[in-house]
């Protein structure tokens, strides 16, 4: 097996919408026949397994750190139903049990845990490719994934503290070697002018932009139950979403 691809999806601030993105990207790859992980190692604050179903999940991330149970035993299988998935969703969900999150933001966990999970879990579920929903600003999380992801996917919207956050975030990833880095656009208004909004990240930033998801109210009726772009393949985000999609399927299989 080819060395799985791993990618942090990461935002200065939260209400980016990042898990929502991260959760419908790993979707899209999955119907292209990949095998993907997604881990969320926003453990004080975990949420991304209640858009795969999962409001009470059996097993998590926290059981691994506790020693509890192995990394095999600890990942769910979250691929929806139906014919037109040709790969698979494996996913390492953080614990929302209040106790749970009490003892990790107390005792927390090392670097080195960390990375066996990760590479227990590429190994343990065959992966392709492994995104990582990170903790929202600065912090030992964020080092943890940027340290290890083949690329950073940063997630921003069109806020004046998001693009300072965002260059703060930008240049430590640098500083700490970041192998790639890419920039998406998400909850931009219609009313805006996308390109140069487009333009001007790219120029302040250095780095490609892989698009803009516009402000969704749609999104929001549906209120984090279940996979959107699922829900609603024809709707102009799922198609935004596919052709961000389209340009990490090249760097995924490089």
């Amino acid at each position: 097996m080819a060395t799985p691809y791993i990618i942090a999806t990461h935002s200065y601030r939260g209400g980016t919408g990042k898990s929502n993105v991260t959760a419908n990207i790993a979707a899209e790859l999955a119907l292209s026949g990949l095998r993907v992980g997604v881990v969320d190692t926003d453990l004080p604050s975990p949420g991304i397994h209640i858009l795969f179903g999962q409001d009470e999940p059996a097993v998590t991330i926290n059981g691994v750190i506790d020693q509890e149970y192995g990394i095999a035993k600890a990942f769910i299988d979250v691929t929806p139903a139906g014919p037109s998935f040709l790969g698979k969703i494996f996913l390492l969900a953080g614990s929302p049990k209040p106790s749970d999150i009490a003892k990790i933001v107390k005792e927390g966990y090392t670097m080195d845990q960390m990375i066996d999970i990760y590479r227990g879990f590429m190994k343990a579920a065959a992966l392709d490719v492994l995104l990582l929903d990170t903790h929202p600003g600065i912090n030992e999380t964020t080092l943890f994934s940027i340290t290890v992801c083949d690329l950073l996917l940063m997630i921003l919207r069109p806020d004046r503290q998001d693009y300072q956050g965002t260059a703060v975030t930008v240049d430590v990833a640098r500083k700490l070697g970041v192998p790639d880095l890419r920039l998406l656009m998400n909850k931009a208004l219609t009313s805006l002018d996308w390109q140069t909004i487009k333009s001007t990240i790219e120029a302040t930033y250095q780095a490609p932009c892989l698009g803009i998801l516009a402000q969704n109210d749609d999104i929001m009726r549906y209120g984090g139950s279940g996979l959107f772009s699922q829900q609603e393949p024809t709707h102009p985000f799922t198609v935004q979403l596919k052709a961000v999609v389209s340009q990490l399927l090249p760097l995924i299989s490089a």
